[in-house]
């Protein structure tokens, strides 16, 4: 495909991907909080739950929960299904048209394991099969009807995950499997659980039977799953643009931290909407704090000691980047995937080289986050090289 029809197929699903993706995060959002500001009044109808008055666009609504469903299955039901399915759908368009199609470059990463492409994705597509079965079969145990206990295992299969990912593909690829990995579970809980269980139900309203309340515990509690995990899923997908991330040794702590303080800060979200009391959910926020303080500290740059040695001259720095740089920083890329310069940045000469060095010494010397996949198979020693040149320009 022509490298520009394919940045412009990139950038036209990860559009439709953010747009459908709002749509599915805002009526998870929003639903959790319809559920927390029902009340009980004198006057319901019969079965009703609970009930909200609310007031938007310049309207109000009222709106009633029945405990399981109504006696009577209304004439229109409306559905909220098909945003996490596009979402879903664009999201692993992406995969496809920026991991698979070019998997040499962000898939792979030799040093981490020689695969072929076909593998790599083969891989892939397995572990996101796997990992929606495993974390399914979970709920379906006595694990899953312990809310602490199952949201244990729960982390425990995506930090396991991660492990693994870390040690098949590069950083970059490592990293956003573990996103797709969340994101597929939590679009399963739709296809798979939440609707089917609903259509269950009508089906026995339709026979004349008393829908059984279990089918819809069964989907609120993936539901509450799904709101859980969204905060952190948003991270790890743009985490791509943020090598000291994916780039860390132990990216699995990262990893963890990051469901962890996404997970309390939808938390207390969720509490405020329920009206709750400071004293019942305030702990979240000096602990939501204290994770996200320890994934700064975490992956924090560390100072690399650059192997003694005599100085640099630029033609040598310039032909560490000739050899391992400029396939795609040049302004006519000689890389199949790009078209222009990432970010912009080309270091075909001495003074281009001069004006990106701190960026090349982040990426390449301190974060070892280029070239991507390692690809050129560049040397510790010539990273070394690039680095005391650096600090020789200081």
């Amino acid at each position: 495909m022509d490298v520009f029809l394919g940045e412009w197929l990139n950038l036209l699903l990860r559009w439709a991907h953010m747009v459908v993706g709002i749509g599915w995060i805002g009526t998870s959002f929003y639903f959790m909080a319809l559920d927390y500001t029902l009340t009980k009044r004198e006057r319901m109808n019969e079965g009703v739950l609970g009930t909200s008055w609310q007031v938007h666009g310049g309207g109000f609504y009222h709106v009633e929960k029945y405990t399981v469903a109504p006696p009577k299955l209304p004439d229109i039901l409306h559905w909220f299904t098909w945003e996490a399915y596009l979402t879903w759908a664009t999201g692993f368009g992406l995969l496809i048209v920026q991991y698979y199609v070019h998997a040499s470059t962000y898939l792979i990463d030799p040093a981490v394991m020689p695969l072929e492409p076909w593998q790599a994705i083969a891989i892939s597509v397995a572990s996101l099969t796997a990992g929606w079965f495993i974390y399914d079969g979970l709920c379906r145990t006595k694990v899953g009807d312990n809310t602490v206990l199952l949201a244990l295992a729960v982390l425990a299969l995506i930090l396991i995950a991660t492990v693994l990912y870390t040690k098949v593909f590069s950083g970059r690829g490592a990293f956003i499997h573990v996103g797709a990995l969340v994101g597929t579970i939590m679009s399963a809980n739709v296809f798979a659980v939440i609707v089917p269980n609903q259509k269950k139900m009508i089906a026995q309203m339709i026979a004349g039977q008393t829908p059984e309340a279990r089918f819809g515990a069964i989907g609120k509690q993936r539901s509450i799953h799904n709101n859980y995990l969204t905060l952190p899923v948003l991270l790890m997908m743009v985490s791509q643009h943020y090598p000291f991330l994916f780039s860390h040794p132990q990216s699995w702590l990262v990893v963890a931290l990051i469901l962890l303080s996404g997970g309390l800060i939808r938390h207390i979200l969720n509490r405020v909407e329920a009206g709750d009391t400071w004293d019942g959910y305030g702990w979240a926020l000096p602990a939501a704090a204290m994770a996200l303080i320890a994934a700064i500290y975490v992956t924090a740059p560390q100072a690399r000691n650059v192997a003694a040695g005599p100085a640099v001259p630029d033609a040598a720095a310039l032909a560490i980047s000739q050899k391992h740089c400029v396939s795609c920083h040049a302004r006519d890329p000689a890389h199949p995937a790009f078209k222009d310069p990432p970010k912009n940045v080309t270091l075909e000469t001495i003074p281009e080289l001069k004006r990106f060095a701190m960026p090349v010494y982040v990426q390449t010397v301190q974060n070892r986050a280029m070239p991507m996949g390692n690809q050129s198979g560049m040397t510790e020693e010539e990273r070394d090289t690039l680095g005391r040149w650096v600090n020789g320009l200081k």
